[in-house]
């Protein structure tokens, strides 16, 4: 029996495979005196379209520490959208976000909140997966000369005055007629012999130099996107990129520029020596319009809605449309108009060098009053709060009443004054070639500053820190504690 039973079972193995199929699942049973066991055998088949597949083990994310600091300040920022890729999420109270990301490596990093720049840098998460973004509140920067289009001079978001504290100074290596701008958290200052200085604000160190051929330059630098306009007496426009100072592109006038930048939508319009308006499209690198004047200009351009203010040595200030550059409407002063007309409030505040004068015109060419020095007049008004700063060749800093032009307070500062008065958190600045810088309270005016250092312009600045401009050398300064 027990041969018998051996090939029972053969048969019976032997018919279960010739009965089975790819895939198919068998249940043989097999019974014992005690329990009943059943077992499941499965067949996978090789042509299984799912199974085919390779097998790829899960991958893991990598979350990456992100925070976001004001630059100007130092504070971390609630709120930002910070962007990797096709990830993105907002930093909370600590200003910190954590992003996933497949693996850790350099990815291009953005992070912006309302009322600041977007900033994008490049974050090496393999080596730092805790990095940080300094973003920079829009209002805190002085991106042009006058610290905005009208050319008020005056910076009315920055909160720091006297008593101050430097905390380092750069030499520029020669004379610095007009102040530098600033953006992010570096300034950009040109020096008489034509060179553009970028420097870090937080400790002075000099990112990057851009000498002019054949260089020399009065006028700030204005800054557009990741460029930095320059006007060169030499009589070009040249544009260089932020980040190093590289060339990008530059534009033959063939009249020396002492104009200082407005960009308007992506448009300079300056004005030059050979009494030209030039309106240059910085985009196209091509001139949007041109307006001949026939008059030697050195005033820069102040724009108020969708008109252009700009003075000439005929002593006229003239309106232009923004648009084409067609006139709206001249008046005349007493004098050459060497300076940069500031507008607020509805009034336009123009100076005369030869006329030794302000004169206030409304915004529609309406005249309103003169205030004479007897001296010179080169120095271009700063306006705040109703009130208009100038200083004179006899060395005289005003305030006077800006409906009127009733003298609110004056102080002789020593020597004559021939650059721009600036006004910021409620301080009224002013250089003199006496060498120093005075800084005035704007309403009582009691002098809180006596700085020993100073020439042309006094001041500029961003966040929490201020730029005291020597004669050829810049101080950065804060609030002393």
């Amino acid at each position: 029996m027990r041969p018998l039973a051996l090939l029972l079972v053969a048969a019976g193995l032997l018919a279960a495979g010739c009965g089975s199929r790819p895939g198919a699942v068998k249940t043989s049973a097999v019974k014992t005196d005690a329990v009943k066991t059943v077992t499941q055998v499965h067949t996978v088949s090789t042509a299984d379209p799912v199974h085919d597949a390779p097998v790829r083990s899960a991958r893991r994310a990598h979350a990456v520490q992100v925070t976001v600091v004001d630059g100007d300040t130092d504070k971390r920022v609630r709120g930002a959208r910070v962007t990797i890729g096709s990830r993105s999420a907002r930093s909370n109270s600590r200003g910190i976000v954590l992003i996933p990301l497949l693996r850790r490596a350099s990815y291009l990093t953005s992070a912006v909140k309302h009322g600041y720049d977007e900033r994008t840098v490049r974050l090496a998460f393999r080596q730092k997966p805790q990095s940080t973004i300094r973003i920079y509140r829009r209002s805190l920067q002085w991106t042009m000369y006058g610290a905005d289009t009208q050319r008020t001079q005056s910076q009315a978001s920055l909160k720091v005055r006297p008593p101050f504290r430097v905390v380092w100074s750069r030499g520029l290596g020669s004379l610095i007629e007009f102040p530098a701008v600033v953006k992010d958290g570096v300034a950009y200052i040109g020096n008489s012999q034509g060179t553009i200085s970028a420097l870090n604000m937080r400790n002075g160190k000099i990112l990057w130099k851009h000498p002019t051929p054949n260089g020399k330059m009065a006028s700030s630098p204005a800054v557009w996107r990741d460029q930095v306009v320059v006007h060169g007496m030499d009589g070009h426009v040249w544009v260089l990129r932020r980040s190093d100072g590289r060339l990008l592109w530059h534009y033959t006038l063939g009249s020396p520029i002492e104009s200082s930048p407005v960009v308007i939508d992506g448009v300079d319009v300056f004005g030059a020596w050979n009494g030209t308006i030039t309106a240059l499209d910085l985009r196209t690198q091509r001139v949007r319009w041109r307006r001949h004047g026939g008059c030697k200009i050195t005033s820069s351009v102040a724009l108020a809605g969708s008109t252009l203010y700009i003075g000439d040595y005929c002593g006229r200030l003239l309106a232009l449309r923004a648009g084409n550059g067609a006139l709206r409407w001249s008046q005349s002063v007493n004098g050459r108009v060497y300076g940069t007309p500031a507008v607020s409030a509805g009034r336009v505040f123009v100076p005369s060098s030869t006329g030794g004068s302000l004169t206030a015109f409304s915004t529609r060419g309406r005249y309103l009053w003169r205030r004479s020095t007897g001296s010179y007049v080169y120095s271009s008004p700063a306006v705040a709060n109703g009130r208009v700063f100038f200083g004179s060749y006899n060395g005289v800093f005003y305030a006077l009443r800006a409906s009127d032009g009733a003298t609110l307070w004056s102080h002789s500062t020593g020597g004559p004054i021939s650059g721009a008065a600036a006004v910021v958190d409620g301080v009224a600045y002013a250089g003199s070639f006496a060498h120093r810088i005075l800084g005035v309270d704007a309403r009582s005016g009691r002098v809180v500053l006596s700085f020993p250092h100073g020439e042309y312009v006094p001041v500029s600045g961003a966040g929490k820190r201020l730029l005291l401009h020597g004669y050829s050398r810049v101080f950065a300064v804060v609030r002393k504690r």
